[in-house]
């Protein structure tokens, strides 16, 4: 399994965030104001992927506790994969909408869509982060990361 790559994610973004704005072109009239609700659950699963990549990281090296399986570490792996690239188009969505209603931000409904969808974005981004964070975590500990750790320089 290779590490995600941010050009992937930036691409996801870019065409989440388009697609999103034409489609607000077409719709945006229709559409009940944007919800909220989803900041929470970004920011929650965000501190949960954080903790988590502490924790795997920790044990990989050998410290918190009892050795990791190696099939606990694929699996969080690929969650941290997941992730990023569903909160890379979720942060594409959220960006698309903000450049949507940044133009009339003197009506009200503009001007709360544009606030929540900021706030999505920088969840996501928070999300996209943490999920970078664990799955680099879970990345296997070789000698050089070791001495990097002690400070003592390799053999």
């Amino acid at each position: 399994m290779q590490p995600t790559k941010i050009r992937t994610l930036a691409l996801a973004a870019l065409a989440s965030a388009v697609l999103a704005w034409l489609l607000l072109r077409l719709t945006y009239a229709s559409l009940p104001q944007l919800p909220w609700t989803g900041v929470p659950a970004l920011l929650l699963l965000a501190i949960a992927e954080a903790v988590s990549g502490r924790n795997v990281r920790a044990r990989l090296r050998g410290g918190g506790g009892t050795r990791i399986p190696p099939i606990a570490v694929a699996r969080m792996a690929a969650l941290a994969k997941a992730t990023s690239l569903a909160a890379a188009i979720l942060g594409g969505l959220a960006a698309g909408f903000l450049v949507y209603v940044l133009g009339s931000l003197d009506k009200p409904a503009f001007r709360t869509d544009a606030v929540t969808a900021g706030v999505t974005l920088g969840s996501a981004m928070a999300l996209m982060a943490a999920a970078l964070y664990l799955e680099h975590g879970c990345r296997v500990p070789t000698s050089r990361d070791s001495d990097a750790d002690t400070g003592e320089p390799p053999p």
